[in-house]
């Protein structure tokens, strides 16, 4: 928000130093960012009239000047054809910079000594819009009376002013205006606020009987009021309005344009002007659009628009999107005669909406998205009115339209003086802090409580009344005591340690952590070779993605962790393992989706197998003290090789699946060597995972070691066998272990050796011979019913 100082003086004393003024206005919370002071590279520029001139003797087009500063008459030459001896010009003598870097130095032109330069408008980094008696080519000449010569020259262009720009929070919609700032500033110096005097001088004609208002949806424009003004005369403004606007940032353009720019930044009010007689039907109908319909905008866009956007319309299109811009059909020109100036409330979120919608965010929409007092309107659209009175851009009519179906009422709540000491740790009086209540405007009751005004909607309990008698009391005044509470020590959830034991363990197994984007493009199923009913498929996808590349959420994590891989492939990377602990985003019956982390991993190398993968997965579970885990054959997975991926499951649920990526998906990453995965879910895992350790007494008797060789057919799995064998084992059977898996010329064709080390002991007594065979043969027996194996 930027406040001209000379703006802000009109409506509040300030008897400060810019310095004390900005330091105290950021200690009772209007931050200040900056302070900037426009036309801050002009300097040495003076008013000086031309007493004197006389031809060039050497050169035609020149002329020599006898210009008096006020201290002293100095000598110009210049080529200026449109100043004669008597006019007043701006005059840059000696040393004098002027816009975009010129310099002037006194020196010599074909001979004769010239001590300065007479200036135009443009020399001092201004337009002819802003000085419309400016000539198209030549020097400014000043029309004003009792000039002093010798004066500094920047004040009568408006410049030199002390723009302060602020920093103000959301919270606080009231200070995004100049009349803001002004409450703030009275309250932190306690002086009186001047609210500007509004006079205005109507014409004996009705106003409220030339056009009809209709709010058609009250939630979402809870005011709306109009003035007509006759006899339009557009024009560009006068200098006065001019400068202000000049000097808050904003372009004048013309005197009606100007004057809704002036109220913008005065009251914070967006308002529009409609030509009149452009309106169909003579009404004004606050709807939403339909769908389809369109509406050219003042840029010159044509917009298509739909049932969620509010528009201001006539009796047959939309005339205006509210809030957000004003459209082409009814905008004011130098033809116009007759204006309705509209002024209203409409609903913060709503603007928001729309405007990002559109893609437009106007200087109006930036205010609206803010959440605006309806009460200012009818200050607004007066002090418009009185604008029209004294620019005399034309007549205004009597009354004023005002539809206000839903009132804002301002809020009264209690205050509790103890309470609010004890809070902030001070000690101030019933009565100072009274005193407080009623600089920042607030009407003290005698019920101890306080009216707050509508333009404080941040102000809601005693907490926020405690904050506003902070911030003026002043916090440097606030002693520093030692804090009371009893102090916890922080500490991480066992989730959030689990995590950490995962990460911990990964980081052991040799793998580096990345983190990949969870938007991803739709074109990663094709490139994974996911089927096309595969609900992998059915992903969440994003209103506003920034392209398609970025317009949905991932349903799995397996192309976040390839592109990685691929990428250090490509640098040349030799053996490379990476993890990633993140979200996939699964679609629901509700708005949101489910949010399900994933424990990703993925390694490519010279020594990778499908091993080295199955180890991280059981290291995993080890560390975890998870129990009661199984692997089983998974060739459901298109992207993943149909012989070498397995699930991973603890008891009965499925946790994820690891193995070896599918040559055909490795192919469109631009894989030329094999890569391997796993998926797991995080929350399964840290559910399952226990921290108690069991520790058991090591055992009083000797063990008994067997060795079984095999013979099966080769599509049987190890797993089943070991399975079934310490089914079959009993409780004596304490360890099974595969230590040899052969296919050669000593075995038949479609069959493999299989070996296993088996474990038997008792905890009661030393176990025979007799009773170790007797669990061998049942095992065999198991073994030989079920998958024909065979003693090698």
């Amino acid at each position: 928000m930027n406040v001209p100082m000379s703006w802000l003086k009109e409506y509040v004393n300030i008897n400060v130093d810019l310095k004390t003024f900005v330091d105290k206005m950021t200690l009772t919370g209007s931050k200040v960012e900056k302070v900037e002071e426009s036309g801050k590279e002009i300097t040495n520029v003076v008013i000086g009239k031309v007493i004197a001139e006389e031809k060039h003797p050497d050169a035609d087009r020149l002329r020599v000047m006898k210009c008096d500063i006020g201290t002293e008459v100095i000598q110009i030459v210049t080529a200026a054809t449109n100043i004669q001896v008597g006019d007043i010009i701006p005059v840059a003598l000696n040393g004098a910079t002027l816009a975009n870097g010129l310099k002037i130095k006194k020196g010599k032109l074909r001979g004769v000594e010239s001590n300065g330069m007479f200036c135009s408008v443009e020399e001092l980094g201004l337009t002819k819009e802003q000085f419309p008696d400016a000539p198209d080519d030549g020097i400014y000449i000043f029309h004003l009376d009792n000039l002093e010569l010798g004066e500094d020259a920047k004040p009568y262009f408006g410049l030199g002013e002390q723009v302060v720009e602020y920093e103000i929070t959301s919270n606080r919609p009231d200070c995004f205006s100049i009349l803001g700032i002004a409450t703030e500033a009275a309250a932190t110096f306690n002086t009186p606020f001047l609210f500007p005097k509004i006079e205005v001088k109507e014409i004996a004609e009705d106003g409220t009987k030339f056009a009809k208002i209709n709010i058609q949806e009250p939630a979402l424009c809870n005011r709306y009021a109009a003035r007509i003004i006759k006899n339009v005369h557009v024009k560009n403004s006068p200098k006065w309005l001019q400068d202000k606007l000049i000097s808050a940032g904003l372009r004048p353009i013309n005197n009606i344009v100007d004057i809704t720019n002036y109220l913008l930044l005065e009251f914070g009010q967006p308002m529009h002007a409609f030509d009149y007689d452009k309106l169909v039907g003579k009404e004004i109908n606050v709807r939403l659009a339909q769908n389809g319909e369109e509406l050219k905008t003042l840029l010159g866009d044509t917009v298509k628009l739909d049932d969620t956007m509010l528009v201001i319309a006539d009796k047959e299109k939309p005339i205006a999107i509210a809030g957000v811009m004003g459209g082409e059909d009814t905008k004011v020109t130098e033809e116009t005669k007759t204006i309705l100036f509209e002024c209203a409330n409409f609903n913060a979120f709503s603007v928001r909406q729309t405007s990002k919608k559109l893609g437009i965010m106007s200087d109006s929409s930036k205010k609206y998205v803010k959440g605006l007092d309806p009460e200012n309107i009818s200050y607004a659209v007066n002090r418009a009115a009185q604008l029209i009175n004294m620019t005399e851009s034309g007549d205004v009519l009597s009354g004023i339209i005002d539809i206000y179906p839903i009132k804002r009422t301002a809020l009264t709540i209690g205050y509790d003086v103890d309470w609010i000491n004890s809070y902030l740790g001070i000690n101030i009086s019933k009565e100072e802090m009274e005193e407080i209540f009623t600089r920042v405007r607030f009407v003290v009751n005698k019920d101890n409580t306080v009216t707050i005004p509508t333009s404080r909607p941040d102000v809601t309990m005693n907490a926020d009344l405690a904050e506003e008698v902070a911030r003026i009391y002043g916090y440097d005044k606030i002693p520093v005591t030692l804090e009371r509470a009893t102090p916890t020590v922080g500490g991480k959830t066992y989730e959030q340690q689990t995590v950490d034991k995962i990460k911990n363990t990964l980081r052991n197994c040799g793998a580096y952590g990345i983190l990949t984007y969870t938007i991803e493009s739709p074109k990663v199923f094709d490139k994974l070779n996911i089927a096309e009913n595969s609900s992998l498929r059915n992903a969440l996808k994003i209103q506003n993605p920034l392209g398609e590349d970025f317009s949905i959420l991932r349903t799995t994590t397996i192309n976040s962790i390839l592109n990685v891989l691929s990428t250090n492939n490509n640098k040349r990377n030799e053996n490379v393992a990476l993890y990633e602990v993140g979200k996939v985003f699964l679609k629901t019956d509700k708005d949101l989706p489910n949010e399900v982390e994933k424990i990703t991993v993925g390694l490519y190398g010279t020594d990778a197998d499908f091993f080295t993968i199955k180890g991280i997965a059981e290291t995993l579970i080890k560390v975890l003290n998870i129990k009661n885990t199984n692997y089983t054959r998974n060739q459901n997975l298109n992207f993943m090789h149909p012989g070498r991926c397995a699930n991973l499951l603890i008891g009965k649920k499925e946790v994820g699946f690891l193995g070896e990526v599918h040559p055909e998906v490795l192919k469109n990453y631009g894989f030329s060597q094999k890569a391997y995965v796993l998926e797991l879910d995080l929350k399964t895992l840290i559910d399952a995972s226990k921290t108690e350790i069991v520790y058991k007494s090591l055992p009083k008797f000797p063990s008994i070691t067997r060795d079984l060789a095999l013979l099966v057919n080769r599509d049987i799995l190890v797993g089943d066998m070991i399975k079934l064998i310490n089914e079959r084992g009993g409780k004596i059977l304490v360890n099974t272990e595969l230590f040899d898996v052969y296919e050669g010329e000593q075995v038949n064709a479609g069959q493999k050796s299989v070996a296993f080390n088996l474990i038997f002991r008792a905890e009661d007594k030393t176990l025979t011979d007799e009773e170790v065979q007797k669990s061998i043969q049942k095992i065999l027996n198991g073994l030989e019913t079920n998958f024909n194996a065979k003693l090698r």
